[in-house]
């Protein structure tokens, strides 16, 4: 019988808890690593601002630069159509 109170402490309801808990502590250490990151982001961003760099323009780079090749050129053709369309 006591195997069975051990089973169910380590079970609640069907939840294995320690590996609920350990799925969560890595969450926990992401969003941890996740804030640092933006952290150094901004002061990489503020950095560039302090040289006469446009942040947003670098913002807009690194978006594109994320983008395949014939994504980025039918947003541009898409951007060069709309611009036309409006003089």
């Amino acid at each position: 019988m006591a195997d069975g109170s051990a089973n169910v402490d380590a079970q609640t309801g069907g939840v294995a808890a320690e590996r609920l808990r350990s799925i969560i502590e890595r969450v926990e250490r992401l969003e941890e690593e996740k804030a640092t990151i933006a952290s150094d982001i901004k002061e990489v961003f503020a950095e560039a601002k302090g040289e006469g760099y446009d942040v947003k323009t670098l913002r807009t780079i690194i978006r594109l630069r994320k983008m395949d090749a014939a994504e980025r050129q039918e947003q541009e053709a898409l951007l060069d159509l709309y611009l036309s369309a409006l003089g």
